[in-house]
């Protein structure tokens, strides 16, 4: 079990394998570092792989405050730092991703590519804005928890996998309320277009459907340059539904750097 500390706060972290770029795997909203088992057994075979717990996550400290999208960023820059990783491949599903695409921006020197996983709004539409209001303000309400179960129950196809759908339910609903509200607001207050327009390391957005706030054509508008793959059969959590499609969409892109 390891740890790095950033302003008092411990970040557990997993670590295996060998060789350059390295990898570093940054789960989404509530979840923990399991969240990218299938890509990081995959590519220890070659490369040296980190996965991480975000702060209030997992194994990691739970603090009452740090769960904007910058602070939660610079965590996962003081651990990339602390290991001496350089010119890492950072891969974010959800927040995480939206994670991804914020450390190539604040800080270029660390990341030599983005793979950004189903991420959350980077260009967020006035709709999408309006529903995540409103999932806060019903968060706060009498019946958060119940709210936030049935939020995540929807995150899946009927198809995917029953057994895993459970695991991650369990996991998500396990942290508290109190710590998982401030990452939402977070979202909100992010500038996505502004980072993606900011970095400079070569960007790939894996999405399980097309439209909305990442729609293709609104990512490209803000970067011409980023890439877009899709992924068929799965719901929110393709890396884990459809891990073959992801890993090798991940492995071309790097491949081509």
């Amino acid at each position: 079990m390891a740890f790095a500390t950033r302003t008092g706060v411990r970040l557990h972290h997993v670590e295996a394998g060998t060789g350059d770029p390295p990898f570093v795997f940054v789960h989404g909203w509530c979840c923990d570092h399991t969240f990218f088992q299938p890509q990081f057994d995959h590519f220890q075979a070659s490369h040296r792989v980190i996965a991480m717990d975000l702060r209030g996550c997992g194994q990691s400290d739970k603090p009452a405050d740090g769960y904007d999208i910058p602070t939660l960023t610079d965590d996962v820059a003081t651990l990339c730092r602390e290991l001496d990783l350089k010119k890492l491949v950072v891969v974010g599903h959800s927040l995480g991703g939206m994670m991804a695409i914020e450390m190539a921006a604040r800080h270029p020197s660390l990341v030599g590519a983005v793979v950004a996983v189903d991420p959350g709004p980077i260009d967020i539409l006035p709709a999408t804005r309006a529903l995540f209001e409103e999932f806060i303000a019903a968060l706060e309400g009498p019946d958060g928890a119940a709210v936030r179960r049935a939020y995540v129950e929807d995150m899946f196809l009927a198809t995917d996998d029953q057994e895993q759908r459970r695991r991650i339910v369990e996991t998500m609903c396990s942290v508290p309320l109190e710590l998982a509200l401030p990452a939402l607001r977070g979202v909100l207050d992010w500038n996505g277009v502004g980072a993606l327009k900011l970095g400079d390391a070569p960007v790939l957005v894996i999405s399980s459907g097309t439209g909305g706030s990442n729609d293709p054509a609104r990512l490209r508008a803000a970067r011409t340059s980023v890439q877009i793959g899709v992924t068929v059969g799965a719901g929110h959590f393709i890396q884990l539904e459809v891990a073959d499609q992801v890993t090798a969409m991940i492995e071309r892109f790097v491949r081509n750097l």
